[in-house]
């Protein structure tokens, strides 16, 4: 029998009853729940919340009903024409040019060439578009700058691994025509000064074919989101290659995140309102975005190939974590910024907004370990446009105020939805290792991601958190004949059973790999044939 919608209405009272509470069948955790402040539960406001004319002044990654995480509009694919030597440097930077030819990278004349065209008149027109407040082209410089920033200092790195397949010795010193717009730039912006994955690598690097135009504001149809509709703008290693098919799937994956924002905020709103119907509503919406975003990113492996990806990912690795990063044991020095060493993690998919949505939202997070690996997910979230960082930690307040993941218990459709969801985040963390395992595992024994993350580690604790999250609400719903949706029922018995066999095969594949790997650069470009589907990246962990 069902239990009654009547009585789960009551759940975010009953819950303040802890005699009533312990006999409920929630979704507990064993860590104290934190007291959020009143700004903390406060709705955030987004863009549509604002008026026309503070929509044209908002920060350029203010986030919308409309375009979920991507910038409020499409960035500039060119700039203007009095930035015209950075926008020669980085057509030039390219290793792979569109005429065939090799560019300065692949020469190893980047360094010296912004050394020579880089001066105090093109740092003097940056700081003025500083002081514009002009959000497109702050955005769009930034992400050149950022691209110029990893190109010199990883140049070396990519020489040595092209050469030998070990990665050497960045260099430690960011020159003054690079390292005080940058900072300007960032400060502005309140990013690190260092490549990011939203804010330069991926989410202001597109442009799209048919679609935006006048109107780069609207989303639009999804099919202008397709990848084969998508081009890069700014590119270390091929602007045609595998580096534009991995930037491109996550910008495609991103043009769902819209609908995600629309139905979390349809969660909540159930939750702390009582109204049963509603949240689950808004599960169902929430599933469906879910789903569309692991079909997109199903489609990585073929839009870049596993024996491409060692030819760009030298320039996605960061100067830091400190102590851990043998290509930069001494930080970076940013001239005319700072005399200390500064050190910031790489560009990693991990700073996508995406999987700590659901890890919130339905109370994923609560259940990680108090460990180091634990901390690192959570400064992965620092490296994300301010606008997501404070909404992705805004809804983790507000889905433990509103009782999430109880009020989900209380009812078997409802927690039945809760457990279609939960199998999305566990998909895309899921993927994302096996990605990892063909990426980079296969074919490298570095042991660090680009952002500075174990491999071995970090990815296996995150999925094997959800994969506990989900057998214990599996667990919560021990028979599935009485739901009157069948199909439903269905899914969840599928789900139940894909959790257990996946736990059991991740801790024993984590024991033979850490055996296998050994922590040494080792360039194993390997042809053999690949498993469907079996690619990836250092992201969307």
């Amino acid at each position: 029998m069902l239990r009654s919608v009547q009585a789960a209405r009551r759940v975010p009272a009953l819950l303040r009853n802890p005699v009533i509470a312990r006999g409920l069948a929630v979704h507990a955790s064993t860590t104290p729940r934190p007291q959020p402040s009143a700004e903390q539960l406060a709705t955030p406001k987004l863009l549509e919340d604002l008026s026309p004319a503070a929509q044209k002044n908002a920060p350029i990654f203010t986030i919308s009903k409309e375009r979920g995480f991507l910038p409020r509009e499409d960035p500039l694919a060119e700039l203007p024409a009095e930035f015209s030597t950075i926008e020669s440097l980085l057509r030039r930077m390219t290793i792979h040019q569109p005429d065939g030819s090799k560019g300065l990278l692949a020469k190893g004349e980047f360094g010296d060439t912004v050394l020579k065209e880089l001066n105090q008149e093109t740092t003097d027109k940056v700081l003025a578009a500083v002081k514009s407040k002009n959000q497109p082209l702050i955005s769009a410089l930034f992400r050149d700058f950022c691209f110029m920033t990893s190109a010199y200092l990883l140049e070396p790195v990519d020489l040595r691994f092209r050469a030998t397949g070990q990665y050497g010795a960045g260099r430690d010193v960011l020159p003054y025509h690079l390292a005080v717009p940058l900072k300007a730039l960032a400060d502005e912006l309140g990013h690190f000064p260092f490549i990011e994955y939203a804010s330069s690598y991926a989410l202001v690097n597109y442009r799209r074919v048919v679609g935006g135009g006048a109107t780069p504001e609207k989303l639009g149809s999804h099919k202008s989101w397709e990848t084969d509709n998508l081009r890069i703008i700014r590119a270390f290693e091929d602007p045609e290659g595998s580096e534009a098919g991995f930037i491109l799937v996550h910008v495609s994956m991103v043009a769902y995140t819209g609908e995600l924002v629309t139905s979390a905020e349809k969660v909540l709103a159930g939750a702390q309102s009582g109204d049963r119907a509603a949240f689950n509503n808004g599960l169902v919406e929430l599933n469906k975005a879910y789903t569309e975003i692991n079909k997109v990113m199903d489609t990585m492996w073929g839009w870049s190939r596993p024996v491409d990806y060692l030819k760009f990912r030298s320039f996605i690795f960061g100067s830091g974590p400190k102590k851990m990063n043998t290509m930069f044991p001494k930080g970076v020095i940013y001239e005319g910024v700072s005399t200390e060493p500064q050190w910031f993690r790489g560009e990693s998919g991990a700073n996508d907004s995406i999987v700590p949505l659901g890890d919130n939202l339905l109370q994923i997070t609560a259940h990680l370990p108090k460990n180091e690996l634990a901390a690192i997910l959570r400064d992965f979230r620092k490296y994300r446009p301010s606008a997501q960082r404070e909404y992705i930690e805004n809804l983790e307040h507000r889905a433990v105020n509103a009782g999430v993941a109880e009020f989900a218990h209380m009812d078997d459709e409802s927690l039945a939805l809760y457990i279609l969801n939960l199998d999305q985040v566990r998909d895309i963390r899921e993927r994302h290792w096996r990605f990892t395992k063909e990426y980079i595992i296969k074919r490298t024994d570095h042991a660090i991601a680009t952002g500075g993350s174990p491999i071995l580690e970090y990815l296996p604790q995150n999925l094997t958190v959800v994969l506990d999250v989900l057998q214990k609400a599996c667990s919560r719903l021990p028979l599935t004949g009485h739901l009157a949706d069948r199909a439903l029922a269905s899914q969840v018995e599928i789900i139940r059973a894909r959790a257990i066999e996946q736990k059991n095969a991740l801790a024993v594949e984590v024991e033979r790999l850490k055996g296998e790997v050994k922590g040494l650069d080792d360039k194993r470009i390997r042809d053999a044939p690949l498993v469907g589907g079996s690619v990836g990246s250092d992201s969307m962990g």
